[in-house]
Parts: structure tokens; sequence; C-alpha cells
């Protein structure tokens, strides 16, 4: 690490805004090792509905390579005041932290706040003027009600530690707030799962379907999600029909459900559960009850209505009891959000705040299902995966990415470094049918630090791809507990993290993406090195002599190519290994 960082103090931290009716207080409850906690109250005189109001503070840029947002992607770079959109944060979409992180990876600055609930905007942007990070947190943008008290602490993390230690340090401080508890993760969202999505879209076929599963299940997958179709026998990819989820494309539903748990697999419905079509009955019974009609894809409903919400918890509790299903996608839940045309509260509603009503919904949600099958999975997908949907979900999905194995490999890491125990999977695994096997194996190998999940035609899958799916699922399934449960740690995020390693006390897994040198600074008794790219060396860089080792390297297909001894002396040492191949290397105990 370069230096000591910038420490930030009481004094330096300015709330502005406001009105004159609202007084604030800044109180630091914990300034202990280059963490500062501050306690912010905002109080009125009497209720009255709050102007925006800016949390605010300033750094010097020092040693600032980029910017990691929950959500950014390939868009880490650093960016001017006059070019930077601020980043939102509400119960159904991303989460309130920021982290800047140095060209040695180091933590500059972390900071972020507890109401993970309601919408806050924040930023760090860099101003030419002075060369200073201006930060800072946005409060009230969107509360259009009146309100008395208000709190929040913020914590201000700048030790000169790895960038993602402090992110996940956050995701454990996030755990100590009795609002943000996370539930409970069965074994069930912990196992690779087949989807239906990039390889059936809406065409579902019931034996077809029977079929995929026999394979998937052969192939090491436990679990399958049935996404958009099954319920509705349109199939213009739209969400006309959406709001029913009477079952017309499977309508022997149960009888369905029966067949897959015989083959042995788990099973989960797709759900989008804020629309509600122009075409179904529903879209009748709530006629004046949405937060929008002119969503691009279907009216959206608006869970500040008991009944609403009633209505939807209670599709999914019938689905889960007389379908005997084990679990459930639910799709959309950012578009819950305030829109031109929404409403204020009047007499019906029990709720101001559109994002209070959903944490209300879900909660109820994940309350009533875990009462009737207590080791129900539910999976959310981003943008929907922060510490607040931690509390109803226990399967946390990369967004789409149908090819793009590098946007894969990054999505999964940053949701990894914030999701705590909650499982974290890959999006959907797919590519083309006549793909080379090396290339389509880049698919695996780049979401490996995932729960893996795919999507392709089984039956149609040449022998070869078939192979290699199987190797690498199998690879997975006989190091979940590390894969799931070690210390992971992402490298070079501006670079799209072209290394990556997860560690325990006897074995570490490093994945290389890219053709880079790969720092080794761990003592364990085995390490497995995943080639996850098409050229074929691996240069390894032991900080430490790490000793002897016997090596076994295998192809994408899993066969064993050579056995060989390798003393990994401190210094560089290069080693072929064939493409999106495996070595592993165990110690050689004297």
């Amino acid at each position: 690490m370069i230096k000591e960082n910038y420490t930030i103090s009481e004094k330096a931290i300015q709330i502005l805004g406001g009105s004159t009716n609202f007084s604030s207080t800044l109180k630091v409850v914990s300034n202990e090792n280059n963490i500062i906690i501050c306690d912010i109250n905002i109080e009125g005189k009497q209720a009255e509905v709050p102007k925006p109001t800016t949390i605010q503070w300033k750094i010097p840029a020092h040693n600032v390579k980029g910017v990691w947002k929950p959500t950014t992607d390939f868009a880490k770079r650093i960016q001017a005041d006059w070019e930077l959109d601020h980043m939102e944060s509400r119960v159904s979409i991303d989460a309130p932290i920021i982290n800047l992180f140095g060209h040695d990876d180091s933590n500059s600055l972390t900071f972020a706040c507890s109401n993970a609930i309601n919408k806050l905007e924040l930023n760090a942007r860099y101003r030419e003027e002075d060369d200073y990070f201006y930060c800072f947190i946005n409060l009230f943008t969107e509360t259009n009600y009146p309100i008395k008290k208000f709190n929040i602490q913020l914590r201000i993390d700048s030790r000169n530690i790895h960038f993602s230690e402090t992110i996940k340090d956050v995701s454990k401080w996030w755990e100590t707030f009795d609002n943000l508890q996370p539930t409970s993760v069965p074994e069930s969202a912990l196992v690779p799962l087949y989807s239906t999505w990039y390889n059936f879209h809406q065409n579902l076929d019931e034996d077809v379907l029977e079929e995929e599963c026999k394979l998937a299940y052969d192939l090491g997958y436990k679990a399958i999600i049935i996404d958009d179709g099954w319920q509705t026998n349109d199939d213009n990819r739209g969400y006309d029909f959406t709001g029913d989820w009477l079952p017309e494309r499977l309508s022997k539903t149960k009888e369905f459900v029966a067949k897959i748990h015989k083959i042995g697999m788990k099973v989960g419905f797709w759900y989008s559960v804020p629309f509600c079509g122009e075409k179904s009955e529903a879209y009748k019974r709530f006629e004046g009850k949405f937060l929008t009609k002119t969503h691009r894809w279907a009216p959206v409903f608006d869970p500040r209505y008991p009944d609403v919400r009633a209505y939807l918890i209670n599709i999914y509790k019938s689905a889960l009891v007389d379908w005997n299903l084990d679990g459930f996608k639910l799709d959309f839940i950012d578009d819950f959000k305030w829109y031109p045309e929404t409403k204020p509260k009047n007499d019906e509603m029990d709720f101001y705040s559109i994002n209070d009503a959903v944490d209300r919904l879900l909660t109820d949600v994940i309350t009533t299902l875990k009462a009737i099958k207590p080791n129900v999975f539910i999976e959310f997908r981003q943008k929907y995966v922060g510490p607040a949907m931690r509390k109803y979900g226990n399967m946390f999905r990369a967004f789409d990415c149908p090819g793009d194995a590098t946007m894969n490999r990054i999505r999964i890491a940053d949701i990894k470094m914030l999701a705590g125990n909650t499982a974290v999977h890959s999006d959907m695994i797919t590519w083309h049918k006549d793909e080379a096997v090396e290339v389509a194996a880049l698919q695996m190998v780049n979401t490996l630090f995932g729960v893996p999940q795919i999507s392709i035609l089984l039956k149609e899958a040449p022998k070869n791809h078939l192979t290699m799916i199987q190797f690498y699922t199998n690879y997975w399934n006989e190091n979940k507990v590390l894969l799931t449960e070690g210390i992971f740690t992402p490298f070079n995020p501006l670079a799209n993290y072209p290394q990556k390693q997860i560690v325990n006390a006897n074995k570490m897994i490093v994945g290389v993406y890219d053709n880079y040198v790969s720092e080794i600074n761990e003592k364990v008794e085995e390490l497995d090195i995943l080639n996850a790219k098409l050229t074929d060396a691996i240069i390894l860089n032991s900080k430490i002599d790490l000793g002897e080792f016997t090596g076994v390297i295998f192809n994408c297909e899993g066969e064993i190519v050579r056995k060989e001894i390798f003393k990994l002396h401190k210094g560089i040492l290069s080693i072929t290994v064939p493409a999106c191949g495996i070595i592993q290397l165990t110690k050689n105990n004297k």
C-alpha cells in the first residue's frame, strides 16, 4: 500500500440545505482504526415536507485510480463533476455505498449510509479546480410527505487495506441494523441451476423440459427455474397477460412439478412482481391502483394499497402450496418507484412512501412463504441486490448479459463483495451450439466464483460441450464450500478483475482471465489455477517461497494432459496450461 490515507474529521462533514423548520446534529459514535461512524439526526419543530438536504465532505485526490459503485460494470473510471450523474440508491436498486480505490488496489475511501430503504443520491466527484473528491449523500429528493424526525448513520472508512475488504466490512455493518437482517440461505439456493430463459424464452414445452431436466441433473444441476412463458400462450415477449398468473402453457402444473421432483431437481417459477397487463383480469380489478399505466411493458401495481399487497402475497402462497414449488424468481422489483403520474397518498393507502410499502410487501412475502416451507429459495437479480433485499431473498443473480463472459465475471464479483452469505449466482450461461469448445468454456470458467446457472438446449449440444459442462460443474460441486464460504478477493477493478482468488485454511483457487502476471502470497496445501482465457501461459509471481508441488494439468474437457513437479520459489514461474484448462497443485510435504 502506498501511504496512509487522509483521515476524515467530524468538522469536515457538512450538512447543507433543508429549511429553518429542521435542525440537524451530527455526533461521532465511533472513531477507531480510521473508521468514523456518525449519527445524524434531523428534527423539525413540526411535521413538514422536507427540502433536499446534503451531507458533504471532501478529500484530496491522493492515489485514486477509480471509483467503485455496486453496479457500475465497466464504468469504474474517475469522472469529473461536470460529467457525472448521481448514483441512486433505494430499497430495490443499488446500495448506499461508494469506494475510491487506489492504483495498488488499496482503499482510498469507502463511505456508506445505514438507510437502505429510502431513496438517496450518492456521489464522489472529482473537481478539477482543486483536485479534491467531493463526496456527498443527498436526502429527501423524493420525500413528498411530512416528517418530523429522521435519523441515519454515516460510515467513512479510510483504512489503508485492500479495497474489497472495506466493501465486505460495510456489508457486515449493515447486518447490525435490525431492519436489515438477512434471511437464511437454504441449500437449494446453493446448487447449480438450469434456467429456461435464453434457450426457450416463452416457448416452453412440458415434454422437452422434462427431458432437459434429466440431462441437466446428470450434468450436476439440481434445480430449475421455469422462466417467463409458463403462465401464458402469448409469445410476444410482452407482459400484457401478467397479473393473473394462471398457467396456460404449463397447464398441468402440479403434475409437471412432481415429474421434475422425481428426477431430483428443485423447481422455481418466475414472476414479474409489479406488472399487471391490460389483458388480465387483475387489471380490471385493480383499476386506479397503479403507480403508472404508461410503463413501456405494463401498468405497475401500487404496493401502498393493502389489498394490492395481499393479492400479490396470496399468488405466491397459492403457488407454493398448490404446486409444491421450491422457490421463486421475483423479477422487476426496481419498477416499484415514483412516476410522474403517481398519485400521492390517499385514505385507502397505508403508506406514504413507495419504498416503505415495497419493504412491507417483500417482508410479508418471505415471512408467509417461509412459514409454509422454511427452505424456500427466492432469487433477485441486479440492480435489486442491496442490503435491504437480503432480508427477502437468498439468491442474488448477475444482471442479464447473454453470451458475455467478461460482464458476467465483473457482475459476480461486484455482487459477491456486498452479499455476505447470500448465494451469488452467475447470469445464465449461454453460447452458440456450434461454438468451439474452448470458447464455450470461457462462459463457464469466467463464472465459477458464483453459483453456475446454465441456459442452453442440452439435447442439441455437441458431446464435447456436454463433457466440458460436466467437468466444470463437477469441479464446482467438489469445491462448493470453498467457493461459497472462502475469503474472496478480486483484483484490479478498472481492468475488469483479470484475477480473482478465494481461499480457506488449506486451499486456494485462482482465476486468471487475461494475459496477466498473477501474484501468489498465500501459503496453502492446495492451489488450483483456472486458465480462464484462450492463451496457454500462466505467469505466477510468488511473493513468498511456497515450496514444491505436484501439478496435474487438465484441458477444458477434464482430460489430464500431463503431470509435473513444480517448485514455487519466490519469483516468476511460467506454466503452460491449455486454453480454459486447470492446473491443480498439491504441496509435497517431506
